[in-house]
């Protein structure tokens, strides 16, 4: 068993504030990001290429971590502690073992990952213990994806409302060459929405609120489509909105921002980048534009959604979205009003290939990195 280096007793009582933090705690005040004081501290390292973090009620605060190359390992104390579930996977740069989440009861794992073959599959597994029981497994979806190898998407998100949410990539391909952004009738280059439970034959159930439900020639299961890479989305635990990075082209990385319960909204790929037109093509009528972006003239390549902070541990930063980009390592803080940014600070803050953000049970955010090394963002 691979062992991280133990962290200082730092790491134990960072873990501890991301548990207990939003206990009993009064309303925040509005952030300010000019006056939060943020750092990173070191709390595991040792990992194989980490892409994604869970974490499990009633767990003690572990951290379960999806190693790209198909394990998801248990991290205590700054140390790999154990190893959860092993899983076949396709190699590669953009493949491989990509999404981690449990049920809001902790009893069930969710994986997404590439098969050996390439294509994409959700599966569910009940826990025994903190060891996914292989005897349980439940395949939820397979989408094909063997022509490219890239743009997989891969993230996913347990909602407050007990419902699955997927994001898949658009079949990869320079400027999505099978137009699958667009095509509702695949599930390629969305974010998708299930109840993982099974209905009659078919292994999960289309929430009867899904825009497109009734809809022929168009898949129930999407929620939200035109989206390029969409490899790291996050729903905010007090507002319920989304957010979504979705990695761009040539020119423009995109972050986009729903309000709650707004659902079929079209972000243009791939006749838009950005703000701006992608082959000439025309702005979709009804489609909507991102709450902002980076240009690869600042160095950034690949935007890794993040999180709104909601703990309560750095002061003046409740309410603030963090992500960042995994060429730069840096990362950075919005604040919006209203599906408009009105604060906009970098923090300073390098991780180094950087690759997913995590939010603890008490809402403290955590970031990795292919290196094998994962951070608590943590009051300076």
């Amino acid at each position: 068993m691979r062992k991280g280096r133990i962290a200082s007793a730092l790491v134990a009582a960072v873990i501890a504030a991301g548990i207990a933090s939003s206990a009993g705690a009064a309303a925040p005040p509005p952030p300010n990001l000019s006056l939060a004081r943020v750092k990173l501290v070191q709390i595991a390292s040792g990992l194989d290429r980490p892409v994604a973090l869970a974490w499990r009620l009633g767990d003690g605060g572990r951290v379960y971590v999806a190693e790209q190359t198909g394990h998801v390992r248990i991290v205590a104390q700054g140390a790999v502690v154990s190893t959860a579930l092993n899983v076949a996977v396709s190699s590669g740069n953009e493949r491989g073992l990509l999404g981690l989440v449990f049920s809001r009861d902790g009893k069930k794992m969710y994986i997404d990952y590439t098969d050996p073959v390439g294509d994409i599959r959700v599966v569910e597994y009940t826990m025994n213990g903190n060891v996914a029981n292989l005897a349980t497994r439940r395949e939820l979806l397979m989408i094909s994806h063997q022509t490219y190898a890239n743009h997989n998407g891969g993230n996913l998100v347990m909602g407050a409302d007990n419902l699955l949410y997927i994001s898949v990539g658009d079949g990869g391909g320079g400027g999505d060459p099978l137009h699958n952004g667009q095509n509702l009738n695949t599930r390629l280059g969305k974010i998708l929405r299930i109840d993982p439970r099974p209905s009659g034959s078919s292994p999960y159930t289309i929430p009867p609120s899904n825009p497109f439900v009734g809809r022929a020639g168009i898949r129930p299961a999407i929620y939200m489509y035109g989206l390029r890479n969409p490899w790291r989305f996050s729903l905010d635990r007090v507002t319920r909105d989304m957010w979504i990075g979705d990695v761009g082209q040539n020119l423009w990385e995109e972050i986009d921002y729903a309000p709650a319960g707004q659902a079929g909204i079209n972000w243009g790929w791939n006749l838009r980048e950005g703000f701006a037109p992608y082959n000439s093509g025309a702005k979709p009528p009804g489609a909507r534009d991102p709450i902002l972006v980076r240009s690869h003239d600042a160095g950034d390549c690949a935007i890794t959604g993040g999180y709104v902070y909601r703990g309560s541990a750095i002061a003046n930063f409740n309410g603030a979205y963090v992500f960042g980009d995994t060429c730069t390592g840096k990362l950075r803080a919005v604040v919006q009003q209203n599906g408009a940014v009105t604060q906009s600070r970098d923090l300073l803050l390098n991780v180094a290939q950087l690759s997913t953000f995590g939010e603890g049970l008490g809402g403290e955010l955590y970031a990795a990195s292919l290196t094998g090394k994962i951070y608590a963002i943590a009051k300076a």
